[in-house]
């Protein structure tokens, strides 16, 4: 059996300029984001006495697949990376700590990644964390032609941290302090809502313009983070999430999301907030002071992680 795990990532600012049509427009993009205590599961298992008669490919999620062919299995994510390695008949598992479908917390390329590291595994195929992440990204992007680049280095390498991107699909990070999480009670609240995040993705890329100052809240962030600014740090987490809401207005199209933003925004506890991913749908992030959040929704409070992809045969 091999197991492999990757975080989950919750992004702070910059996202939509890490959009590949914004980065090839402007050559340049950045976020901050962090990988959280909540994680992906990928289990691969080879049956060795046989009883598999049929050499059938079997893969478990929230359904129960068994093909004859890579090229027959509908779950997006498994099969483009049984496709790129060639993987023989295996039985596959997927779990995860959260509800994973149009969650915003990049699920999909979390799940790519866990996989990825479970068939090099498998096929004892070394992998850093960054050959990882660029294959991940490559192979979402066959089913996904707006993925962004921050969701799979954002799972893939672990803890607080910038990333920036430019052409040519070069990217670079740089880890930050972490004293800021050791204040504030972090929790995420679940919507209650599902979508795919093509269309807001999609949308996002007709007004590239507004696009542009996302990225000078990066900077400013960037630089109140490193001198440990508190207040300037969760004023500039509202600025911006009222700046992503111009980007497109699928982002809280949905009745309900605003209805959670106009709650979240009038409660005194909540210090900032903002929804995760691209928009209309999974979850919204929370800072508050230490054991004051009191909500009428489903939320969890979750934790910085420092480490990535990890995975091990057994």
């Amino acid at each position: 059996m091999y197991i492999a795990s990757c975080p989950l990532r919750v992004s702070l600012f910059g996202g939509s300029t890490d959009n590949p049509y914004f980065v090839e427009e402007n050559g340049y993009g950045s976020v901050i984001s962090f990988t959280c205590d909540l994680k992906t599961y990928v289990t691969i298992t080879q049956d060795k006495f046989g009883f598999n008669k049929d050499h059938k490919y079997i893969i478990n999620y929230s359904r129960r697949e068994e093909v004859s062919d890579i090229s027959q299995i509908q779950n997006e994510v498994v099969r483009v990376v049984l496709e790129h390695f060639d993987m023989p008949p295996i039985q596959v598992t997927l779990t995860s700590d959260a509800y994973s479908q149009g969650s915003g917390l990049a699920s999909s390329s979390s799940y790519i990644i866990s996989l990825v590291k479970a068939c090099s595994l498998f096929l004892e195929m070394p992998m850093t964390e960054t050959e990882i992440c660029r294959l991940a990204h490559k192979l979402e992007l066959s089913f996904n032609p707006y993925c962004g680049y921050q969701d799979p280095y954002g799972c893939g390498i672990g803890g607080f941290k910038r990333i920036e991107f430019m052409n040519n699909c070069r990217v670079r990070h740089e880890f930050l302090p972490t004293t800021l999480f050791d204040k504030f009670d972090i929790h995420l609240v679940f919507t209650g809502v599902t979508r795919n995040s093509k269309q807001v993705l999609k949308s996002v890329t007709q007004n590239l313009d507004k696009v542009k100052p996302l990225l000078k809240i990066v900077d400013d962030a960037h630089e109140v983070i490193l001198n440990d600014r508190d207040v300037e740090f969760l004023h500039l987490m509202n600025v911006g999430w009222e700046q992503k809401k111009k980007t497109s207005s699928f982002i809280t199209d949905n009745p309900k999301i605003k209805e959670i933003d106009e709650c979240l925004t009038r409660d005194v506890n909540v210090l900032a907030h903002k929804l995760c991913g691209a928009g209309n749908g999974g979850f919204f992030l929370t800072f508050s002071n230490k054991k004051t959040l009191t909500l009428p929704y489903d939320s969890v409070k979750i934790g910085v992680v420092s480490e990535g992809v990890l995975g091990e045969s057994v």
